[in-house]
């Protein structure tokens, strides 16, 4: 019997697009699931360029306008892989027309639209998710698990960074992500949402933050062409950085928990960290995302002569994920995070289930965004 499939129109071409791309073309290889990914259409505004991109990535058609993606009655899924500025107006009107909705964070560029697109969901009764796509690496998956058979104890401390310096260089162009109306934030929306979400999602929820937001460089040239690493030409005139280059806070876990969160993009030598500490009662654990398949731990139940931090290769079959791709120790990459987020949405779309994560987290996510960008104006601590 042959299985369903479901057909996805994809809005967005570029770095994240190449990721979701990849993701759909692989997932059906590597997981046994109930359903198949059809990758029916994808669609940017550059005919040239979102052309090349189908022929490339393995689309069957593509498309100019999102609105004729959205209104295609063939299409079950509306993928929104754009710049945040526009990813409230897509997602609601794919809502609207019935279509399951999966969005890259932050799912909104405020708090507002973040809302709004909740409520379109639960309003219309579609599908969503979101691509915090970090919760699935086998290691953080492995975390989660450990946490819940309270090997940690009771949970004390969390740590979390996310630092980069791709835009250390002040003559870096003014790229879209460093421009408020057309991303919302910078560092904090971009990359502190990510260990934000991890937090949540390993530790449970915030009641509080205190947080402070700075922007190191306040003007750059103003970007030409850009290319789908984030990158792009300069040119010989310059315009205002209107967000932040640095994010950090405070946070009280409704737990009790304490947090500590920093992400910048001035951390010069530090190309992708995304690391975590957590401490409890029990024991600890430190991820890094530069080092993904592995996941440390120390226990306190360890005799006191052979105590210390343990590595873990999270490459075991037993290991969340890990046993869809190659025998032990042979490591897996980022975009297989993709693979794995895309084949959990698959069955619990398919099974009429709820997404993790949805947009209830990229909500909740952006509460705490808002929260932070808030305390930051004010100086204060802001209770969620």
């Amino acid at each position: 019997m042959a299985k369903k499939q479901y057909n996805v129109g994809l809005i967005g071409y570029q770095f994240m697009g190449k990721a979701h791309s990849n993701a759909y073309r692989q997932v059906n290889r590597f997981f046994d699931l109930p359903a198949e990914i059809h990758m029916h259409t994808i669609c940017g505004r550059n005919e040239a360029n979102v052309s090349k991109a189908a022929a490339n990535f393995g689309w069957t058609n593509y498309a100019t306008d999102w609105r004729a993606v959205v209104e295609n009655p063939e299409i079950d899924i509306i993928d929104v892989a754009t710049p945040g500025n526009t990813h409230a107006e897509i997602a609601i009107a794919a809502a609207k027309a019935g279509k399951a909705v999966w969005c890259e964070k932050p799912i909104g560029n405020t708090l507002q639209e973040a809302k709004d697109m909740l409520d379109a969901v639960q309003a219309n009764g579609v599908h969503h998710a979101v691509f915090h796509n970090y919760r699935k690496a086998p290691a953080v998956s492995l975390a989660k698990k450990m946490i819940e058979e309270g090997l940690l104890g009771e949970i004390h401390h969390f740590r979390g960074v996310y630092l980069q310096d791709w835009i250390a260089d002040p003559n870096f162009p003014l790229v879209w992500r460093l421009q408020k109306e057309v991303a919302g934030s910078g560092t904090h929306g971009d990359i502190a949402a990510h260990i934000i979400d991890s937090a949540r999602f390993l530790c449970g929820e915030l009641s509080e933050v205190c947080g402070l937001l700075h922007t190191f460089v306040k003007q750059r040239p103003i970007a030409g062409e850009i290319d789908d690493k984030m990158g792009a030409t300069a040119s010989d005139k310059m315009g205002d950085v209107t967000v932040d280059d640095a994010s950090m806070f405070l946070a009280r876990f409704k737990s009790g928990a304490l947090g500590v969160f920093e992400a910048s993009r001035f951390a010069v030598g530090r190309k992708n960290k995304n690391s975590f500490e957590i401490n409890g009662s029990r024991g600890s654990i430190v991820y890094n995302q530069e080092r993904m398949n592995e996941l440390e731990y120390y226990s306190n139940d360890d005799p006191k002569d052979l105590s210390g931090f343990r590595v873990i290769q999270a490459t075991e079959a037993s290991h969340p994920y890990a046993g869809n791709y190659w025998p032990v120790a042979h490591i897996i990459g980022y975009e297989h995070t993709f693979i794995n987020l895309v084949a959990d949405a698959l069955v619990s779309l398919h099974e009429g289930k709820a997404a993790s994560p949805n947009f209830v987290d990229g909500y909740e996510n952006q509460r705490i965004l808002d929260a932070v960008e808030r305390s930051s104006e004010t100086r204060s601590w802001i209770r969620l």
